[in-house]
């Protein structure tokens, strides 16, 4: 083997592992932990504009984390992130950079050091409409610009992979698909005795269905709500909702109101004890939430992987999505299959899946075999292999 395969310096675009709670986030802070983990012979530095409690460095052995501290740097910390991050990463002697999250910086190609960029989704362009024209310009040209000079695209599904040559007409060539992982904290069983305190710490009912996204048109609670009110007299199994929303979570909470869900719809963004939780803010409580739920459902009209679903597989915890989109990829032959733009196609799966001991026994069991093929080595496995492909 060539010399340059036994040893890399990589650096990470890291913004999003230290200020994103959800999937971005969890992506760049999961991929970031299995490589340290299962390739610890490579160095690692991570550049962020800023340092949060997200994310900490010191609990891996050699890896730095790089914050903008020269002037106009300090100051101007989006434009060091996307264009004099590059001085840096000359500096510290990096070989490749990998925007995690659709974007690197402008002028890599310039500096010789090697680029791969994720892409997550163009979910932009397939729902204009649900994004402010300003944003889907500034969406478009990033990832255009990073497709055209990183020198390997990752994305992260099938779906993304057919949709960056679709809308782009990036060579396929230069796609390669890895899939995702999650925090491996999900399948660690964390006891009922856990599971009793974290539902007493934030007031959760003894069952409960699961669903975990940001409260947003394309993630579809509202329809979450109209399947439970359809199943009022029938089905008496609340509704646990993580996520944050702003204009969405409005239309939700008006219908709440209206059809007297109050009792049936519980908002955790609402709720007190998580907002001034720590634990609950950095995730560490979500294993012990997820394991405590009777079934996740995460009816996405459209989404670049599906995390919440793989972390209910992991977690031993049924999972009703929908049978469009990357979903099917992410849930295989473990999860519960439902039309998202029929709230009666999911009330009819809550029904099933919440009233069938056997039904959830049985999509458990197929879920552990099929998230053994999301593992964090696996994907690092994967990523490390497009990193050595480029240099």
């Amino acid at each position: 083997m060539h010399l340059k395969f036994l040893y890399m310096h990589i650096g990470f675009d890291a913004k999003r592992a230290y200020q994103n709670g959800t999937g971005l986030g969890h992506y760049s802070r999961t991929l970031i932990r299995s490589l340290a983990e299962y390739f610890p012979e490579n160095r690692y530095t991570l550049f962020a504009p800023k340092e949060t409690d997200r994310f900490n460095v010191s609990q891996y052995p050699g890896m730095q984390l790089v914050t903008p501290t020269r002037f106009p740097d300090a100051l101007l910390r989006s434009l060091w992130r996307s264009r004099r991050v590059t001085r840096d990463l000359r500096e510290r002697g990096i070989n490749l950079y990998h925007g995690l999250s659709h974007e690197i910086p402008v002028g890599i190609r310039e500096t010789g050091i090697r680029s791969v960029v994720t892409v997550h989704d163009l979910i932009f362009e397939r729902y204009p409409h649900q994004y402010k024209t300003a944003d889907i310009w500034i969406h478009r040209h990033k990832i255009k610009y990073a497709c055209r000079n990183a020198d390997k695209v990752i994305a992260i599904s099938a779906q993304t992979r057919d949709d960056l040559i679709g809308f782009y007409q990036v060579p396929a060539d230069k796609i390669e698909i890895c899939y995702q992982s999650c925090n491996p904290a999900f399948g660690i069983p964390v006891g009922e005795e856990t599971i009793r305190s974290i539902k007493k710490k934030y007031g959760l009912p003894e069952t409960y269905f699961l669903y975990v996204g940001s409260i947003i048109e394309r993630k579809n609670l509202l329809g979450i709500c109209q399947a439970i009110h359809i199943l009022k007299d029938k089905l008496h199994i609340p509704l646990v909702a993580i996520g944050q929303g702003s204009a969405y979570k409005e239309k939700v909470n008006a219908y709440i109101r209206e059809h007297k869900l109050e009792d049936r719809i519980i908002l955790m963004s609402d709720n007190e004890a998580a907002r001034h939780s720590p634990t609950f803010r950095n995730a560490e409580d979500f294993p012990a939430i997820y394991q405590g739920a009777l079934a996740m459902i995460y009816p996405s009209t459209f989404e670049g992987f599906g995390i919440p679903v793989l972390e209910a597989l992991l977690a031993k915890l049924p999972a009703i999505t929908s049978n469009i989109s990357c979903l099917p990829e992410t849930g295989g032959n473990a999860a519960y299959y439902v039309d998202p733009y029929s709230p009666q196609s999911m009330a009819d799966a809550l029904e099933a899946v919440g009233t069938n001991p056997q039904l959830r026994a049985d999509m458990i069991e197929k879920g552990i075999a099929h998230a053994a093929g999301f593992s964090p080595k696996a994907c690092a496995e994967a990523v490390n292999k497009v990193y050595q492909s480029i240099l």
